[in-house]
C-alpha cells in the first residue's frame, strides 16, 4: 500500500472551491478593467495598468517579509490578493458610483462636493466591507491558519494591495482624461503609488487583527472583536479620505502622520507576535529531545530569523536544493508543532485532531532530518546536542 507523503501537513492544498473562487475573482477583475477601457482609450488603459503594476512586486515583498517565521499557504495569499483586485474593487466601484449618483440627485451639492461626501462617508463603509468579506471567509474555512495577529495583518495586506492596484488603474485613467493630462497623472501616481501605497492594507489590517483574535477565541466576544475591527477600518479609512478631501495641505500632512502611527503600531504588533512564537518553540520543543528530532542546537536555530536563514544557506551549500527543501520543511514543521501545542492549550483543537497533526508534523520533521546534508562531524555534533559546523554559528554548546 502506498504511504502518504508526510509533507502533506505542510503542503498548500488548493481545493476545487479555491479554483472556482480564483476564476470568479479573475472574471471580476477583467470586468473592472473593461470599465476602465470604456472610460478612456486602450493606450491610456495600458499606461495606467503598467503604472499600477510597477510597485506591486516591491509592495508584496515588503508584506511577505513579515511572514517569514511561519509562512502562510500561497493559495490563501493569492486568493486574498485576487479578491481585492477583482470582486472587492468591482462591487465597491459599482456601489460607490450609485451612491455618488444618489447624492447628486437628492442633495443640492456640486459634483466635486458630492464626491467628497461619498468618499468620506460612503466609500469607507463599502470598500472595507468588501475587503473584509474575504477575511471572514478565511476565518470560516481556514481558521487554523490564523495563529496570531501577524497572520491577520498579512491576509488583510494582501487583499488591500490587490484592491489598491486595481483602484489605481481607474484613478490613473481618470487623470489622463482630465484637463491636466500628463501632469494630473504624475500627481496622482505620486500621491497614490508613491506616498500612500500601504493605505488600503493599513485600513484592512484593523479587520485582519480582529479576525485573528476571533480565530483564537470562543464565545460571543469573537463577534464583538470582529465588529470593533470592522469599525476601526472604516473610521481610519473615512478619516484619511476626509482629511485629504477637506483638509488641504495641512489635512494631507495629518493624514500621513496618522497612517505612520498606525504603521508603527502594526510593526510593534508583528515584533511582539514573533517573540510569542519563539517563546512557544522554546517551551514546547525541548520535551521532544528524546525523539532525536530536536536538540538544543535546533531550538537555538529556530529562535531567530537570522539563524534560520543561516541554517538554510548551510543546507543549500552542502545539500543543494534537496538540502534546502529539507531544512525549510523542518523549520516550518517545528514551528507549526509549537503553534499546535498553543492551540491545544487554548482548547481550540480536539484531542484526536491534535494527535493526528502532531504525528504528521513529527513524521515530517523526521523525513526532513533524514535529508539533512550531515557529514560525520555533523552527526557527532547532533548526537551531543551541539551545533554542527556552519549550522548555527554562535549557538551554545
Amino acid at each position: 500500500m502506498a504511504t502518504r507523503d508526510p509533507r502533506w501537513v505542510l503542503k498548500d492544498r488548493p481545493s476545487f472551491a479555491l479554483i472556482i473562487g480564483l476564476i470568479v475573482t479573475g472574471v471580476c477583475a477583467l470586468v473592472s478593467f473593461a470599465f476602465d477601457v470604456l472610460n478612456g482609450e486602450p493606450v491610456q488603459f495600458v499606461i495606467s495598468l503598467a503604472l499600477a503594476l510597477a510597485p506591486v512586486p516591491l509592495l508584496l515583498a515588503a508584506v511577505l517579509a513579515l511572514d517569514r517565521m511561519e509562512p502562510e499557504p500561497l493559495s490563501n495569499l493569492v486568493f486574498a490578493f485576487a479578491w481585492g483586485a477583482g470582486v472587492a474593487v468591482l462591487v465597491a466601484g459599482v456601489v460607490n458610483s450609485l451612491n455618488l449618483r444618489y447624492i447628486i440627485d437628492t442633495v443640492n451639492l456640486s459634483a466635486a462636493s458630492a464626491r467628497n461626501v461619498a468618499a468620506t462617508f460612503g466609500a469607507p463603509v463599502v470598500e472595507e466591507s468588501m475587503k473584509g468579506l474575504v477575511l471572514l471567509g478565511l476565518l470560516r474555512f481556514r481558521r487554523a491558519e490564523f495563529d496570531g495577529p501577524t497572520d491577520g495583518i498579512i491576509y488583510a495586506s494582501m487583499v488591500g494591495l490587490g484592491f489598491a492596484m486595481s483602484e489605481n488603474v481607474s484613478y490613473y485613467v481618470a487623470a489622463l482624461n482630465s484637463d491636466q493630462g500628463g501632469i494630473g497623472l504624475a500627481a496622482t501616481v505620486v500621491l497614490r503609488g508613491v506616498l500612500s501605497p500601504f493605505a488600503h492594507p493599513l485600513f484592512s489590517s484593523m479587520i485582519g487583527i480582529a479576525v485573528a483574535y476571533a480565530a483564537q477565541r470562543k464565545g460571543s466576544d469573537r463577534v464583538s472583536a470582529v465588529m470593533a475591527g470592522w469599525a476601526g477600518a472604516m473610521i481610519l479609512h473615512g478619516l484619511w479620505n476626509g482629511l485629504v478631501s477637506y483638509g488641504g495641505l495641512r489635512g494631507l500632512v495629518i493624514a500621513y502622520l496618522v497612517l505612520l502611527a498606525v504603521l508603527v503600531a502594526l510593526i510593534v504588533v508583528v515584533v511582539r507576535d514573533r517573540r510569542r512564537i519563539v517563546a512557544l518553540i522554546q517551551r514546547y520543543l525541548p520535551p521532544y529531545e528524546p525523539t532525536k528530532l530536536v536538540n538544543r542546537a535546533d531550538v537555538y536555530m529556530l529562535s531567530a530569523l537570522s539563524r534560520r536563514r543561516q541554517a538554510r544557506q548551510w543546507a543549500k551549500a552542502h545539500g543543494g536544493k534537496r538540502g534546502l527543501r529539507a531544512m525549510s520543511d523542518y523549520q516550518l514543521a517545528a514551528t507549526e508543532l509549537g503553534l499546535l501545542h498553543e492551540r491545544a492549550a487554548r482548547h481550540m483543537v480536539d484531542e484526536d485532531a491534535f494527535h493526528e497533526e502532531q504525528r504528521a508534523l513529527l513524521e515530517c520533521m523526521s523525513v526532513a532530518r533524514a535529508d539533512f546534508p550531515l557529514s560525520e562531524a555533523h552527526l557527532k555534533a547532533a548526537a551531543k546536542g551541539t551545533p554542527p559546523p556552519g549550522y548555527a554559528p554562535g549557538a551554545p554548546g
